[in-house]
């Protein structure tokens, strides 16, 4: 496909008519089994865990939407952290940013670590700190970045040329970002992770998970994972994210101008305790944003102080729904430690600084007004 804009490749990357009946949109194809066309040959297909012409598609889009050299669609985005680690052996030794996703440590603390591979947490933005936890047997350094929902960033260029020196790999959750606003591969790391129930979706309506690799190595690797160990997405649910990826330059915009707008907005509250949103100049490392970022995105998080202010403010929304999750069209508000946090430890947390009275923002496309009238009397409710 030649150099096109991001916003033209969001459109048609792996999303060209159909061969067979010309059909403009990605046919989904719900065959478990496909013929073959004789004793070890076949059309591409032959058992949809294998491979499937419909995920085929989005693993094209994501591969260039991302600037790698293969993409690889999962169950979910815990499914795809799996498969980055399952390929690693007893032994092995990961860094991972101290405050990502509570679901990721608890993948990592419950069932990777059972397999003899040693997970350490390291502040990914302390670059002294992350050398001096680099081990022979260091494989691989994920990164979070912003971090879920600390919001804190990681200098994806500088860990990714300090773990270089070092022979090791670095894949990056570009989650809360999205292709639109961030790209890891070409600021120096090797994978790029995506809940792609997040902003690729964007409508709430599907799980799934992505890994796209630099190197054809990545390839061979992930693809033996989607066939052993058969976490792949659903024709169906590959669909809808094909779906999303065409409408996502435009929601990543409406998204990031109303995330500025109730950030701004928020700044002025005397009722918040800590506002965490990079794309504030007030924020510790908004310079950072500013230059690894294309924009600051939606997401962000604020202390009320309190459990019980925290519960108040969050039965006080009309517009913002109390549910977990993010990156969908409609805004949502959480109660991070009772939500995606909750798999840690009171003292995990409190280190973390995920406290009682934590609330997370995913902020939505609606009338960035109306957002902000409702966090308004919320407020008033605390």
């Amino acid at each position: 496909m030649p150099d096109y804009k991001y916003a033209t490749l969001a459109v048609h990357a792996g999303q060209y008519p159909d061969p067979l009946t010309g059909a403009v949109n990605v046919p989904i194809y719900l065959s478990s089994t496909f013929e073959l066309t004789g004793i070890g040959t076949d059309k591409g297909w032959d058992y949809s865990r294998a491979g499937n012409p419909t995920r085929d598609r989005l693993e094209e889009a994501l591969m260039k939407l991302e600037g790698g050299t293969s993409g690889h669609a999962f169950a979910s985005g815990m499914a795809a952290i799996y498969a980055l680690v399952a390929t690693l052996s007893a032994g092995d030794h990961v860094i991972c940013s101290h405050n990502v996703y509570g679901g990721t440590q608890r993948l990592f603390n419950l069932v990777v670590r059972n397999y003899g591979i040693a997970i350490e947490y390291v502040d990914t933005g302390d670059l002294k700190a992350v050398e001096a936890a680099i081990k022979p047997s260091t494989k691989l350094i994920h990164v979070e970045t912003p971090t879920n929902p600390i919001m804190s960033l990681t200098d994806i260029a500088a860990v990714s040329a300090v773990a270089h020196a070092h022979g090791v790999e670095v894949s990056v959750d570009n989650t809360f970002m999205s292709p639109v606003l961030q790209s890891p591969l070409a600021l120096g790391a090797d994978v790029v992770m995506h809940s792609t129930t997040k902003f690729l979706n964007g409508h709430s309506d599907g799980l799934g998970g992505a890994l796209i690799g630099s190197k054809p190595e990545h390839k061979e690797r992930f693809l033996l994972v989607q066939k052993a160990a058969g976490g792949i997405l659903s024709p169906f649910e590959c669909f809808l994210v094909l779906r999303g990826i065409k409408t996502l330059p435009l929601r990543m915009k409406a998204h990031e101008e109303n995330g500025r707008a109730v950030a701004e907005f928020l700044s002025t509250q005397p009722k918040l305790k800590r506002l965490a949103y990079p794309g504030l100049k007030s924020h510790a490392q908004h310079e950072l944003a500013a230059r690894q970022q294309k924009g600051f995105g939606s997401m962000m998080s604020f202390d009320l102080g309190q459990q019980a202010a925290a519960g108040r403010f969050l039965g006080a929304l009309k517009l913002f729904l109390n549910a977990e999750s993010l990156g969908g069209v409609e805004s949502l508000a959480s109660h991070s430690a009772t939500t995606t946090h909750a798999a840690l430890s009171d003292d995990d947390r409190q280190r973390l600084g995920i406290t009682e009275g934590l609330v997370r923002l995913s902020v939505g496309i609606e009338d960035k007004e109306d957002l902000i009238a409702d966090l308004e009397q919320a407020l008033a409710a605390v």
